[in-house]
């Protein structure tokens, strides 16, 4: 799934960059740093075409659709302003982006801060006003742009797997990670400025750390290791909701499922099967193919709160009826909780592209309808089991209409959250009717919320109590005086 905004940031300037971010939260970190860059050196970020003296758009270019999406941007942007520059994944094949658009003024690759504030600076230069440095508040904090009470924190780059069908460590490059005490600063700091839920990201999370032989780093006096286990028990004494996501199944997240049934962190994997036939997986050279039932089952037995999202590609080369109908019947014998699906497309540079005996386009979109009419029917019947229960419910938004409040509801009597199994943008929501509570409860407020109705996707319910958040860190402006 991919996103695309135009971020409305003020700053006190006179040169004004819009900004496109396109593609997964792992791209978006990158813009959130690029955008604070650019307020940190004084420059505003436009709300519009028409306010931008240049336009910065941040690309994708995994599959086939990602590029596309990718290249009319470009070209949107080229058409409104004229001056564009190209960063992100797309930008490490200039050649693709020239052959459709060469009037681009620049492009850089991803994760490339630095090269794209070196082009800013040459398209659209600042006027130097030594005062302006020295008047308080000109140079604001972070961007964020992601809402104030849910952050994603990307704890590697790069990825060092050889999957058929990617090419992201030919975009990206080997895998990095960041020392663990870097990442819980970063945790550590977006929580004082109100953040409540972190999502912990990356190409293989399971794989944090294994590239610096998880080297240990200072965090608050201590020397923590970067290994996923011993992050996820540091970050779960934060007073957070922590979220994993982008995990393989290797053996040693066992240990971080135990973690999650003692409460540390959410009981919740975000893990890309991508297929459950063995001859497909080790097609698509996907580790442990074959075993993922079994790893599942386990880590079900360790945590049985443990909600399960995972995505698979349906019409892969060369994969049959009988294989496809494998898929189907591992995700019978699962029941993931969450599901999403592809049907596989070419992506250039992929070895995948060379494989025999396509699936045929028609026959990839019957798979995948047939496999999200499975998908759907047990969601439908694992959200059914909610009903009755008390859950705890992150709030995202209030769910007020006019007409309710010309009725005479309160503000805040309607409002739209999410349970612990369910990440932002991806999973379902949670719609509940505040009750006694209304206009008490404010955006990333947690409550316990008696659930009474389920749909496919979503749950509906009531609040029947504020639960506050237990932190460990001090929030801005609320220091204790000493």
């Amino acid at each position: 799934m991919t996103q695309q905004s135009i971020a409305p940031v003020v700053a006190s300037t006179t040169k004004k960059v819009g900004f496109i971010s396109l593609g997964c939260p792992k791209a978006l970190v990158d813009s959130e740093r690029i955008l604070t860059q650019l307020r940190a050196e004084g420059y505003e970020v436009a709300p519009s075409y028409e306010d931008a003296d240049t336009v910065i758009v941040n690309t994708c270019g995994f599959i086939t659709p990602a590029v596309e999406e990718s290249l009319n941007a470009i070209g949107e942007a080229l058409d409104a302003t004229g001056r564009v520059i190209v960063t992100g994944c797309l930008g490490e094949r200039p050649e693709k982006i020239l052959e459709r658009h060469p009037k681009v003024a620049a492009i850089t690759g991803s994760e490339a801060v630095d090269d794209v504030m070196a082009e800013v600076r040459k398209l659209i230069p600042l006027d130097q006003n030594p005062f302006l440095s020295l008047i308080p508040g000109t140079l604001p904090g972070e961007v964020k742009l992601t809402p104030r009470h849910y952050a994603y924190v990307k704890i590697a780059e790069g990825c060092n797997h050889r999957c058929s069908f990617c090419i992201i460590p030919k975009l990206r490059g080997l895998q990095v990670s960041r020392d663990a005490g870097s990442v819980l600063y970063e945790s550590y700091r977006l929580i004082a400025g109100g953040t409540r839920e972190l999502m912990i990201i990356s190409q293989d999370t399971s794989a944090y750390g294994v590239d610096v032989r998880h080297r240990e780093s200072e965090f608050q006096g201590r020397q923590i290791a970067a290994h996923l286990t011993d992050l996820a028990r540091e970050l779960g004494e934060l007073g957070v909701w922590v979220r994993m996501h982008y995990v393989y199944p290797y053996p040693h997240v066992e240990k971080v499922v135990e973690l999650m049934s003692q409460g540390k962190i959410l009981p919740y994997l975000d893990v890309p099967l991508q297929h459950a036939s063995p001859r497909i997986l080790r097609l698509m050279r996907r580790p442990g193919a074959g075993k993922q039932l079994d790893t599942i089952r386990r880590w079900r037995d360790i945590c049985p709160e443990l909600t399960i999202r995972s995505t698979f590609i349906v019409g892969f080369p060369g994969e049959t009826e009988a294989e496809f109908q494998e898929l189907l019947d591992f995700l019978e014998a699962a029941q993931l909780d969450r599901v999403g699906a592809f049907p596989y497309s070419d992506v250039e540079e992929a070895d995948a592209n060379a494989l025999p005996d396509a699936v045929p386009e028609d026959v990839k979109q019957q798979r995948l309808e047939r496999f999200m009419e499975v998908a759907q029917r047990i969601s439908t019947a694992r959200l059914a089991q909610k009903v009755g229960r008390t859950l705890d419910i992150i709030i995202d938004e209030y769910n007020d209409d006019a007409e309710d409040l010309a009725a005479g509801d309160v503000p805040g009597t309607r409002l739209i959250g999410r349970s612990e199994g369910d990440a932002p943008g991806i999973d379902g929501q949670v719609y509940l009717y505040a009750g006694d509570f209304a206009g008490q409860i404010k955006i990333g407020d947690r409550v316990q919320a008696r659930i009474e109705e389920s749909d496919e996707y979503d749950l509906f319910g009531e609040v029947v109590a504020l639960k506050p958040w237990q932190l460990s860190v001090p929030q801005l402006g609320h220091f204790p005086r000493h």
